[in-house]
């Protein structure tokens, strides 16, 4: 999950303070004969094709954004390229389909089955006859038991940042021939289909040293259609390529170039010939689009000739008339450097015509994080009021629309349409109403309109500023009232400056807050005064709510790098929100690399933007997420990946029922129960699946917005000429022999 991209457990998902009768949960829609997982709201753009028509050979050059740390998915500094390499040449029991719910993988796995439950669990792997690793060792049960001590838990010479499901296991041991590997657990483990994917060799998980360093930047045996051939940091790029002892269908690819290119530069890279395939941003998107979109020949003859002529006759018209000669040529070198950025831009877009854009929805969804630890957010009924606030339909709009997605809300913490478990129980907290958020604040003691008291001179601790001081907004301008020269900001906005900086109605006339706490409005009539500390008059249904003598100010937290352009708009649109019903929101901008460390995960912040992905096994990996933060025998608080602090008893119970029950109808009542307890909860409210956008080669196949499902890495290629149709692929004529 990332602020932008999914975040810090990248591979995988690695307070509500209610008492059980104050929480009303609805009725489950799964008790009825629709099914509430319904269908994915988008499916998969990859242009798919035949294998037969795909070429035999070549080069995909792939954007990621790093060269892995390690190649080992269990180890903490893992990250998405880890997973992406790992799924091309490492072996997967279970893969995920189009509608995220976890299928069997034919190429390693014939079976799998529970075969006993009494007196305990018991599970029997029958592997593919054919499948072995790539120095010819056959897959089997000495790799399974390899896997389970190392990820078990117990022996703290492994460096391993999960153990989930491995710890639940008894014993791993041969079946009844060599294709069998037989599983005892110690107890009752639902998400059994979530281990074993990826899959290491036994010469990485058999001693602490060769899992801890050996499997960092090679892996010397691997079992996939590719296989890994070098790690070169220096290039910024991971190489694979075909494995000549796989047993399925032949990879097309004979290569596949993982190469880090920051977002910012993708586009660059495309154009230059250097990437077939990226992931990239809307504004990327739309260039690309309408690059190929076809030329009508009524564009004005414009070149460098007749821009050289231009700036030419500018230089000798400013001599002639007397005008400083310097001040000419500083003109006429600003036209040039124009010039040569719209000649780059030109050449850019005609290159970019080779490609086009494959969309989807991410396995992901952003959502607005309320930090229930400290602060007034500490109040359920604040967080409840901030929650109902929230359009999440206007939000999801203003993200999903423009990009021709489907702009539906998320409704489940827990998974996504389409999923088995997914159903909307955002009911559980309420529909959007203004109203019933600002009665949630008056209740717990934040009224509209309330007296502020102003902080003056006071000598605070470095780093620290009093709710609504006047320091909030004064502190901005210079002494002539004007902003500070640069960008304009410090990087902060402020809900309720009237200066054009901010999302606000335009019309000069709303209500907003001074800086003091307190609303100004257009003046009060000749001679009415009240006594210092009075609320100023003010409308209820919008003045700001103050309590003990403080504006009820929240910190929104939102990174500033690349790619964070779209949070800047969603975050601009909540604020507006919570000014409706009296809360004032700050955004600060943090740098984008310290966002998670320094902010999310040691909880400074009040309000906060990120993404979490969801998997085909929530039970297991969305409870270190939502599981009730307890005190570690430091005195810490150890909150796992909760890191908006606010968590319950209740939820903490259902995910242990639903880990421990096998029957796949019950569990799944049991994970959206929790997810009702969740919503009520209002410590994270989902607002959106994240929209996938890829700039594809317009003759690669198989490859692009992969949505819910695994790639299929050996059949990605590029298309025989044949099969191009009559216009083939402009700018692809190198990509399908190699490079």
């Amino acid at each position: 999950m990332s602020h932008d991209g999914i975040g810090p457990r990248a591979v995988l998902r690695s307070v509500a303070f209610l008492t059980a009768g104050m929480l009303t949960v609805p009725a489950l829609a799964g008790c009825g004969s629709e099914d509430p997982a319904g269908e994915p709201l988008a499916g998969a753009d990859v242009a798919a094709a035949d294998r037969s028509d795909i070429a035999d050979g070549g080069t995909l050059r792939w954007a990621v954004d790093t060269v892995p740390d390690t190649l080992n998915t269990f180890q903490a500094d893992a990250d998405t390229t880890t997973a992406r390499i790992a799924e091309a040449v490492l072996p997967s029991m279970y893969r995920t389909d189009g509608r995220g719910r976890a299928v069997r993988n034919a190429d390693y796995l014939a079976s799998a089955d529970v075969v006993d439950t009494e007196p305990k669990q018991v599970v029997v792997y029958r592997l593919a006859q054919q499948a072995v690793w790539s120095d010819g060792r056959e897959i089997g049960a000495a790799d399974f038991a390899a896997q389970w001590r190392a990820l078990s838990g117990k022996d703290t010479a492994y460096w391993t940042a999960r153990n989930a499901g491995y710890d639940r296991i008894e014993k791993v041991e041969r079946g009844r021939n060599d294709l069998e590997v037989k599983v005892t657990f110690s107890r009752p483990y639902a998400d059994w289909k979530s281990l074993f994917s990826p899959l290491y060799p036994k010469e990485v998980m058999g001693a602490p040293d060769s899992f801890n360093d050996g499997a960092r930047k090679k892996l010397k045996v691997t079992a996939g259609p590719f296989t890994v051939d070098k790690v070169d940091t220096k290039e910024d790029e991971v190489v694979l390529t075909r494995n000549p002892r796989w047993w399925g269908r032949a990879a097309r690819l004979q290569k596949i170039v993982l190469r880090a290119v920051p977002h910012d530069k993708r586009v660059s890279a495309l154009s230059d010939g250097t990437l077939d395939l990226a992931e990239i941003d809307p504004e990327a998107a739309r260039r690309i689009t309408v690059a190929a979109l076809p030329q009508d020949g009524n564009t004005p003859l414009m070149g460098p000739e007749a821009d050289r002529s231009a700036a030419d006759a500018l230089h000798s018209w400013a001599v002639a008339n007397g005008s400083d000669e310097e001040a000419a040529d500083e003109e006429i070198s600003a036209r040039e450097k124009l010039r040569k950025k719209a000649e780059k831009y030109a050449r850019q877009q005609k290159a970019l015509g080779g490609f086009e854009v494959r969309k989807s929805l991410e396995p992901a969804y952003t959502q607005l994080a309320l930090n229930g630890a400290e602060g007034p957010l500490s109040d359920e009924r604040v967080r409840r009021a901030v929650a109902r606030a929230l359009d999440r339909e206007d939000l999801a709009g203003a993200v999903l629309k423009p990009l021709g997605l489907p702009a539906e809300p998320v409704g489940s913490h827990l998974a996504l349409s389409g999923q088995a478990a997914y159903s909307d129980s955002s009911g559980a907290l309420g529909k959007p109403d203004a109203k019933e958020a600002r009665a949630l604040l008056s209740d717990a003691g934040w009224v509209p309109g309330g007296p502020v008291k102003e902080e003056k001179d006071s000598k605070k601790d470095e780093g620290e500023e009093a709710a609504g001081s006047e320091a909030d907004t004064e502190d901005t301008k210079d002494s002539g009232g004007s902003e500070d020269s640069g960008d304009g900001d410090d990087g902060t906005y402020v809900v309720g400056e009237d200066d054009g900086r901010n999302h606000g109605t335009g019309d000069g006339k709303a209500p907003h807050d001074s800086g003091t706490g307190q609303l100004k409005q257009g003046g009060a009539p000749a001679g009415a005064y009240a006594p210092k500390g009075t609320a100023a008059p003010a409308r209820a249904d919008t003045a700001p709510v103050a309590k003990d003598g403080k504006a009820l100010v929240l910190r929104f937290v939102l990174p500033s790098g690349p790619g964070s352009k779209t949070l800047e708009t969603v975050a601009g649109r909540i604020a507006e929100m919570l000014e409706k019903i009296g809360i004032r929101a700050d955004i600060s901008k943090v740098d984008n690399d310290s966002y998670f460390k320094d902010h999310i995960a040691s909880g400074d912040f009040d309000l906060a933007l990120y993404s979490w992905p969801a998997t085909a096994f929530p039970a297991t990996d969305a409870r270190p997420v939502y599981s009730k933060p307890v005190p570690a025998a430091d005195g810490s608080l150890n909150v796992e990946q909760n890191w908006t602090r606010v968590g319950t008893d209740q939820v903490d119970q259902l995910f242990d029922q639903a880990i421990a029950t096998l029957d796949d109808s019950e569990r799944r009542d049991l994970i959206r129960k929790a997810d009702s307890r969740i919503w009520a909860a209002a410590g994270s409210i989902p607002l959106y699946q994240r929209p996938q956008l890829v700039a594809a080669r317009k003759n690669l196949a198989n490859a692009g917005a992969f949505g819910f499902a695994t790639p299929v890495y050996e059949d990605m290629g590029f298309l025989k000429k044949s099969a191009q149709g009559p216009e083939g692929s402009p700018g692809a004529e190198n990509s399908d022999s190699g490079s």
